[in-house]
C-alpha cells in the first residue's frame, strides 16, 4: 500500500526494496546504481519537513538599507534633445575607441609610468579629484595668483591635473573604475568618457548603480540650462547621457526625441 507522501508526490525513480535494504551504509561508496539509489531515499527520509534558519541579529546591524531611485532621467527641455542619428552616431564612434583601448591595453600597462605620476589610493576621494582637476584647479586658485614658477612653459600635470592618459586608464581594472567614477565630478568630463570607455560588459553591480547616478546626475543639470541653448557644456551632458543608456543599454534613461 502506497504512503500518504507516495500519494501526493509519486516517486519519479522506483527502487525495489529487496532484502538487505534496510542495512544499507551511509558511510560508504555505493556498490550499484540500485544501492545508490536508496542511499539518496534513506538520506532523505532524515531530512526535517521543515527546516528554520537560526539567524544572529548582531550580524545584521551592520547591514545599511541602501534606497535606489529607479526612476528614469529627467525629459530634456524643448529643443535641448539631441537627435537620434546624433546618438547612433556618439556610439559608433564611443565604440571604436573601447576597441582600439582594448587592442592596446596591454601594450600600454606594461609601460613603466614617470615618477611624477602618483596615483592615489582607490578610496582617496580627495586624491582622485586633486589628481584630474590639479591643485590650480582643486584649491580654487586663480591664473592671476600663480607665481612666476607657475608659469613657466614646463607642464606640471600635478598643477593642472593629469588628463587620462591610455597608460594610466589601462591600469585601472573593473574593481578599481567604479569606486573613480563615483568620486569624479561634471569637471572631470574627459576622465568620465575615458572611465566609461573602459568599463567591461556585463557590467559589475555597482559600476551599473554608478553610470545611471551618472546619467541622471547629467539630465538635473541639463533641465536646470533652459534659454541656454548654445551652452558649452550641453553636448558633453548630452554624450554622458547618451553613452549610458544607448552603448550600456539603460534604455529607461535615454533621450527620446520627438
Amino acid at each position: 500500500m502506497k504512503s500518504d507522501v507516495e500519494e501526493l508526490m509519486p516517486r519519479l525513480l522506483p527502487v525495489d526494496c529487496g532484502e538487505g535494504t534496510e542495512d544499507v551504509d551511509l558511510s560508504g561508496p555505493p556498490r550499484n546504481p540500485q544501492e545508490y539509489l536508496r542511499q539518496v531515499q534513506l538520506e532523505a527520509s532524515l531530512c526535517p519537513d521543515v527546516v528554520v534558519a537560526q539567524i544572529d541579529p548582531k550580524k545584521l546591524k551592520k547591514t545599511q538599507t541602501v534606497n535606489a531611485s529607479v526612476t528614469g532621467c529627467l525629459a530634456a527641455p524643448v529643443g535641448f534633445c539631441p537627435s537620434l542619428s546624433w546618438q547612433q552616431h556618439q556610439v559608433s564612434n564611443f565604440s571604436d575607441v573601447r576597441q582600439s583601448i582594448s587592442k592596446n591595453r596591454t601594450h600600454w600597462n606594461n609601460h613603466t609610468l614617470d615618477d611624477n605620476v602618483q596615483m592615489p589610493k582607490l578610496t582617496d576621494e580627495e586624491g582622485w579629484k586633486r589628481f584630474c582637476l590639479g591643485e590650480t584647479t582643486y584649491l580654487g586658485s586663480s591664473s592671476s595668483r600663480l607665481t612666476e614658477a607657475d608659469q613657466e612653459p614646463a607642464l606640471d600635470y600635478s598643477k593642472v591635473g593629469f588628463p587620462p592618459l591610455l597608460s594610466i586608464v589601462s591600469r585601472f581594472n573593473q574593481v578599481k573604475l567604479q569606486p573613480t567614477v563615483c568620486f569624479l565630478t561634471l569637471k572631470q568630463g574627459r576622465w568620465l568618457y575615458a572611465l566609461l570607455a573602459c568599463l567591461e560588459k556585463p557590467l559589475l553591480p555597482e559600476a551599473h548603480s554608478s553610470i545611471r547616478q551618472l546619467a541622471r546626475r547629467c539630465a538635473q543639470l541639463r533641465s536646470t540650462m533652459v534659454g541656454l541653448l548654445e551652452d558649452e557644456n550641453l553636448p558633453a551632458l548630452n554624450l554622458l547621457i547618451c553613452l549610458v543608456a544607448r552603448y550600456f543599454e539603460q534604455v529607461d534613461l535615454a533621450d527620446q526625441p520627438e
